[in-house]
């Protein structure tokens, strides 16, 4: 036997306000499809056939294990790698990349532009990768790789972050990480020298790194410098990843 149902229900009072909802746990893009975005896999594409275009014309240019041995070299070569497998997945409506791994490659570009320009470009006798002793001409082969990997393809790097990717994706938690890969970089630049005869020219690529002028505790040095303004640089990326506005907010 059921109790009977009352005849007057009370009002329940109110709810003051709008509802107040609470921050989901689950990220949107736990729950909703990325989109097809053939505009960025097309600038992607291209970006890194521009990047293994310069290698490969290094390459061609001088050795392949002494170019091989640059900075510059590898890290337009990863990014080539990263960028390719970039418009893969906006071209597939896949996933993108994680920002630790996008992050680490404009990082790198970032940097070998810099050193390039600040470091190596006006340097007497001019800095050369193939070893080359006098300016190279404009608009000819060296000149021209030399463009592509410090000039051309780390500009495509930002321009693609910039406006292609979303923003905020980049966290202070990955910067030490990003700083892996230019100490195991110092450490195959002293474990090369050691392996190559004092007479080679190329026992040294970097000014900076030479062992034999400035010795191990001014090259340490050096090292710490630029170390510090890699770390300073990539805390300067993620801060400004935060700061500028997304261009995909409403699209993944």
């Amino acid at each position: 036997m059921t109790a009977p149902i009352p005849r007057d229900i009370p009002d329940l009072p109110a709810v003051p306000g709008p509802p107040v909802l609470l921050p989901a746990p689950v990220p949107a893009t736990a729950v909703v499809a990325p989109v097809r975005r053939p505009s960025a896999a097309a600038f992607r594409l291209l970006t890194a056939v521009t990047a293994a275009g310069g290698v490969a014309l290094e390459l061609l240019l001088g050795s392949p294990a002494r170019m091989l041995s640059y900075f510059s070299v590898q890290a337009t070569a990863l990014l080539a790698v990263i960028m390719f497998l970039s418009a893969r997945r906006a071209w597939r409506a896949r996933r993108p990349l994680p920002s630790a791994v996008t992050g680490a490659a404009l990082l790198y570009v970032v940097i070998g532009a810099l050193v390039y320009h600040l470091l190596l470009a006006h340097t007497t006798p001019p800095f050369s990768m193939t070893g080359a002793t006098t300016v190279p001409e404009r608009w000819h082969a060296q000149w021209t790789a030399l463009q592509v990997i410090h000039v051309l393809v780390p500009a495509a790097a930002v321009l693609d972050w910039l406006l292609l990717t979303p923003a905020p994706r980049m966290h202070l938690r990955q910067t030490a990480a990003w700083l892996l890969y230019p100490l195991a970089y110092l450490a195959f630049s002293f474990i090369r020298a050691a392996f190559l005869p004092p007479s080679d020219p190329s026992r040294h690529l970097y000014p900076f790194l030479d062992v034999t002028t400035h010795g191990y505790r001014g090259t340490l040095a050096n090292a710490l410098l630029l170390g510090l303004g890699i770390y300073a640089l990539a805390i300067l990326l993620v801060a400004l990843d935060h700061a500028r506005p997304s261009p995909t907010r409403h699209r993944l």
